[in-house]
């Protein structure tokens, strides 16, 4: 019997369920995979050979593939990863065979502000600990080799600088790159959120020696939103994946050309690192469901989806495949529409939108809830006003989904707060604009409280549907920028910084331009690119101000607003709540 989630937290109700895990054997047969394509990681997790699966399975028709996305989410977050292991737990009741695809926790946000992404109450995967704090490896190895690249860039200056081309070439048999030190692209990862690394000088000499590096500015971005995490989440398989580490751009050169991984022979030892990193991990539901966790989270500053890998297997193995976009259905939902299915070639059945009454009611004028700090009282009482006037916010994500051809299914996330009458005005609105709706209680029930929800993807699913893009791949990028500020965004243009304007005219003379993806960098707090506008903001304009370029994962990436790729750590972060009992080994506090 699981633990009532009114009464105990997240990583106790995890706790009590792990002594009722599946072996991860079992939940891999369940799946479909046969014994050489699970690489176990202890008895609870493993790691699934997807090549071989391919190879077996390749020619296979996929099973229906969903897509959960959500509305502008409060600072606490709406529950996806708690409404995708919701759904499906939902499914598995009504007898489908079903599986998820979720990316695997940051340890920026989970020592941070929102904790781990296992999913919460009687809707979780386990174990918790080891999926929250280092798993199997994957974020590591992810960091390592985008460090690796900053370190054969940094070492590679400095030996051009100490020596002549002739000692160069006899000492290492390097060909001189000139790179030109202005114009150093790429930083050094870390996953966790530490603000006072997003600028920072290195290669600071010691006592007048020249060994100690070349000096110059630099900055850390968190691993999520390194390039190298956006080759894991879009590359088709271990080919792919090496092919496209040898493409990434670290440098230009002197005279204004690209300086590559493979310029520094070092995306060979990238790959190394990632042998086993891109193979997707396997663990479990409470419910022993079979969950696949493959590449990072942060929708707003990276790619933010569950790998091309995963649903690629994962749709051969099930009649059902749940995948996660981060935050927003203008951010991640936009990115799985325009970058990842055009990629992986696969096309949903169905998308479902994540809605929560406390979300609208900060969208409807209600003060901003803040992790750590109790709610405000419009939160706890009802206000069917506030949540009326929010739902201006739900639409525009209904509108986004049916702008791509596909179904929505709003799904209100059931809070114990919310009351019967705020729950029928978003029924309302939903039905009014003649979208489907189902209230989850997954949270509070599992995979019982999820039927509904169930039912209604399911009935999305078998709707036809005429999924497209939103332009086309010849398109020009500003043309392409302008068309996701104006149709997702809402905002009535888009303003280039000169130095946006230039890099987008330098992209744009690459002969490669109309196979390259757009990856906005967005705040997720706003449909527009100032998070302190709410509901669904009119009259403005989206200000680009930087363009960054990935070369290995096919990405041009306009910045708008005042975001960071290092996101800063606040005042009551998470890792204050987290301990471990030296008696049993266990950790606590995770949520």
């Amino acid at each position: 019997m699981a633990l009532d989630p009114t009464k105990y937290p997240d990583w106790k109700i995890a706790q009590d369920a792990e002594t009722r895990m599946k072996p991860i054997a079992v939940v891999a047969e369940e799946l479909g995979l046969e014994e050489n394509e699970l690489l176990p990681y202890g008895r609870f997790m493993g790691k699934i050979e997807s090549g071989d699966v391919m190879r077996r399975l390749g020619q296979r028709p996929d099973g229906k593939y969903v897509d959960v996305t959500a509305i502008t989410p409060t600072p606490l977050g709406e529950g996806k990863s708690t409404t995708t292991i919701g759904l499906l737990q939902g499914m598995a009741r009504r007898g489908h065979k079903a599986s998820a695809a979720i990316r695997q926790p940051s340890g920026g946000p989970t020592m941070g502000m929102k904790g781990s992404a296992a999913g919460g109450g009687l809707a979780q995967c386990i174990p918790l600990t080891p999926y929250s704090l280092n798993f199997t490896g994957d974020i590591h190895a992810v960091t390592a080799a985008h460090n690796l690249a900053m370190t054969a860039l940094t070492a590679r200056m400095q030996h051009e600088r100490n020596y002549d081309d002739a000692t160069l070439e006899r000492l290492s048999g390097m060909r001189r790159l000139h790179i030109d030190p202005t114009r150093v692209s790429m930083g050094w990862a870390m996953d966790f959120c530490c603000q006072a690394l997003r600028n920072i000088i290195i290669g600071i000499e010691g006592d007048g020696r020249r060994n100690d590096g070349f000096m110059m500015r630099s900055h850390f971005d968190i691993s999520a939103a390194s390039e190298v995490m956006s080759i894991l989440s879009l590359a088709r398989d271990l080919p792919d994946l090496r092919k496209r580490l040898g493409k990434i751009v670290v440098a230009m050169d002197r005279d204004g050309k690209p300086v590559t991984t493979a310029d520094l022979e070092v995306d060979g030892a990238m790959c190394a690192w990632l042998v086993e990193a891109a193979k997707p991990n396997l663990i479990q539901t409470i419910e022993g469901q079979p969950v696949l966790v493959h590449s990072g989270p942060f929708g707003n500053i990276a790619l933010g989806q569950s790998s091309i890998i995963a649903d690629r297997v994962a749709l051969k193995l099930s009649d059902v495949h749940i995948t996660e976009s981060g935050f927003g259905s203008e951010i991640g939902y936009e990115k799985f529409w325009n970058v990842k299915c055009r990629i992986s070639g696969l096309k949903p059945d169905a998308a479902v939108i994540v809605a929560t009454v406390r979300a609208l009611k900060h969208h409807g004028g209600a003060p901003q809830p803040m992790p750590g700090r109790p709610l405000p009282e419009e939160y706890t009482r009802e206000d069917v006003g506030l949540v009326e006037a929010g739902c201006v916010n739900l639409l525009r994500h209904i509108g986004v989904v049916r702008r791509s051809g596909v179904p929505p299914v709003v799904c209100i996330n059931a809070f114990a707060s919310d009351t019967k009458d705020e729950i029928a005005a978003v029924r309302r609105a939903c039905e009014a604009a003649g979208a489907r709706v189902a209230l989850s209680e997954h949270w509070g029930k599992g995979g019982e409280g999820a039927l509904e929800l169930a039912d209604a993807v399911m009935d999305a699913c078998a709707e036809p549907n005429n999924f497209a893009p939103l332009y086309a791949p010849e398109k020009p990028f500003a043309e392409r920028i302008d068309s996701v500020a104006r149709e997702v965004y809402g905002a009535d243009g888009v303003d280039f910084t000169p130095l946006a304007q230039r890099k987008l005219k330098e992209l744009q003379e690459r002969p490669d331009a109309a196979e390259l993806g757009l990856c906005m960098v967005k705040t997720q707090y706003s449909l527009s690119d100032d998070p302190t506008r709410k509901g669904a903001p009119t009259g403005w304009r989206l200000r680009v101000r930087d363009v960054m370029f990935f070369g290995g994962a096919g990405l041009v990436v306009p910045v708008a607003g005042d975001i960071s790729l290092m996101p800063g750590t606040g005042s009551r972060p998470a890792f204050r709540k987290v301990d471990v009992d030296v008696e049993s080994g266990q950790v606590t506090g995770l949520f």
